[in-house]
């Protein structure tokens, strides 16, 4: 017999504003078209008054705790991917505890920006196979609305907020392929690319700062570098492409998503896309494609998934799991 981290429970939360490509037009040199063709993004939700990103994440705990049938007391582990937590410490996964009435167990926050879904995944993966929790919740929840510069058109129209959470729990395999949950993972960065996609403040500096991105290079690194992290755990999982039922990949661009599939010869019939309502909702982006793409009746229980994502670091990495 082999533990696996298996799926659950899933859920998500998108705030009620919904933000349409032409509300920009008012303020910047933009329209729709240009959005659209550059991005694939139509839309994007922006967390409202009194909603940040402890708060989201609670409301996609609570759907993914609703969905697997437990309570809070029935978990042992929260961990929130996130760059946008509330304050400075302490982390969003302590106020999500608080909020669910979860007086067991443990919390932390795990921080790798648009990849932080997929180290936070591996490391409740290595908590569950360790023996240190039977099941994690596992969230992934952003408010980027608040560190947009509104003046700058290349990287304030792609971003929006909304959380997604994952309740993995621990189950006995049989050791193969064919095992539901979590097969295998890869995680990879590289700090020297530290320029391409950041945020140009921070405590120790004294400033808030806005996100900052040279779009061309993150581009020309994103496709190579996730297929190459996703081809590296298919094969640590003892699968191939023809294996696969559905890409979910980090919600950032659709011409990356895109670029990455025809990198993996695999056609976006098998790909779950939300990019287009949601915009990059950077460390939520997966889960809410998760949650989506089950609620769509596309992802099905048994179906082989590989999820991969990049982020400012640079960080990347692929998650390859059974449903």
């Amino acid at each position: 017999m082999s533990l696996r981290a298996v799926v659950r429970g899933v859920g998500h939360y998108l705030p009620e504003r919904v933000v349409p490509n032409k509300e920009f037009e008012a303020t910047l040199d933009t329209n729709d078209e240009w959005i659209k063709s550059r991005s694939g993004i139509e839309r994007r939700h922006f967390a409202g008054d009194g909603e940040t990103t402890s708060t989201m994440a609670t409301a996609a705990a609570r759907a993914a705790l609703s969905d697997a049938g437990l309570e809070p007391k029935d978990v042992d582990a929260i961990i929130v991917a996130t760059s946008t937590a509330d304050l400075t410490f302490p982390s969003a996964a302590t106020m999500v505890q608080a909020e669910l009435g979860m007086e067991n167990g443990f919390a932390f926050d795990v921080q790798a920006v648009c990849a932080g879904f997929i180290y936070a995944l591996s490391n409740a993966n290595a908590l569950i196979l360790s023996g240190q929790a039977s099941r994690v919740l596992v969230i992934g929840a952003e408010t980027f609305s608040r560190i947009m510069d509104w003046t700058d058109r290349s990287t304030c129209v792609l971003f929006g907020d909304g959380a997604g959470a994952l309740l993995l729990e621990a189950q006995d395999g049989k050791g193969t392929s064919d095992d539901r949950g979590i097969l295998s993972t890869d995680l990879n960065s590289d700090g020297r690319h530290k320029d391409l996609l950041y945020v140009d403040g921070g405590v120790s500096t004294g400033t808030t700062g806005y996100l900052r991105m040279q779009g061309n290079q993150v581009f020309r690194h994103a496709v190579e570098k996730l297929a190459a992290t996703a081809n590296k755990a298919m094969a640590r999982a003892g699968v191939t492409a023809e294996d696969v039922d559905w890409i979910v990949p980090h919600q950032a661009n659709i011409r990356i998503i895109q670029g990455t599939a025809k990198k993996l010869g695999l056609p976006m019939e098998n790909v779950v896309v939300t990019v287009q309502d949601h915009g990059n909702t950077s460390a939520a982006s997966i889960p809410l494609a998760l949650s989506v793409g089950r609620a769509r009746g596309q992802i099905k229980e048994g179906d082989l998934i590989v999820t991969e994502a990049i982020g400012g670091g640079l960080a990347w990495g692929a998650v390859v799991l059974r449903w």
